[in-house]
């Protein structure tokens, strides 16, 4: 199934032009009306299901959990962002509905999985053999600037205002502090997600 087109008519290409290709990861609509998603170059034309297909041939090891007991409107910002660092997968704990509008239509791009709460999420994990990391500024944090991440891991991101619940501090083998030199007591949660995701990548990711 492609997106709407149209609605961004001065983003992407138009309808293709001359023969239509034959390649099955081309979308009839979009070859036909014009692609004005919000995707690189190299994906113009083809369909979701293709471009997922494809992303999956090459994700990287880290995932991003956020927790979500009070709607917290930051996670479409989240999944964003862990869209263009091509994460893993996101797991949303808690509230299985969440504010999508910030994804942008991204979340159609990678894996976003529900887990009913922290329990079910750290039972995920240890399955998988993943370790949970947890990203707030508490007292005794050890510097994300400074820490080694794992290859595999989940970063894990408390919701806006609280931070991390208790039970998912308690299940985090390790909690990473982002450095702040200003007065603010705290940075918005899907910076912190994007922070903290793009630590990983400058130490894991081949960047060619």
């Amino acid at each position: 199934m492609s997106e709407p087109v149209g609605s961004r008519a001065g983003v992407g290409v138009g309808p293709w032009e001359g023969p239509w290709p034959d390649d099955p990861r081309y979308d009839p609509e979009l070859l036909e009306h014009g692609d004005r998603r919000n995707v690189v170059d190299a994906y113009r034309y083809w369909s979701v299901e293709a471009i997922l297909a494809d992303l999956d041939t090459r994700r990287h090891g880290f995932h991003v959990a956020i927790e979500n007991w009070e709607h917290d409107f930051n996670i479409g910002s989240v999944v964003r962002t862990a869209n263009a660092f091509n994460a893993a997968a996101v797991h949303v704990v808690g509230r299985r509905r969440w504010n999508r509008r910030g994804a942008m239509v991204t979340d159609r791009y990678l894996h976003v999985r529900h887990h009913e709460d922290v329990a079910a999420l750290t039972d995920w994990a240890r399955d998988e053999g993943l370790p949970l990391l947890g990203i707030d500024n508490l007292p005794g944090a050890e510097p994300l600037e400074t820490a080694e991440l794992p290859a595999a891991c989940v970063l894990v991101l408390g919701q806006e205002g609280p931070g991390l619940s208790d039970a998912a501090r308690a299940a985090c083998r390790t909690t990473l502090s982002i450095a702040q030199f200003g007065s603010t007591r705290s940075i918005n949660a899907g910076a912190a997600a994007a922070i903290a995701m793009h630590a990983w990548v400058r130490r894991h990711a081949e960047l060619a």
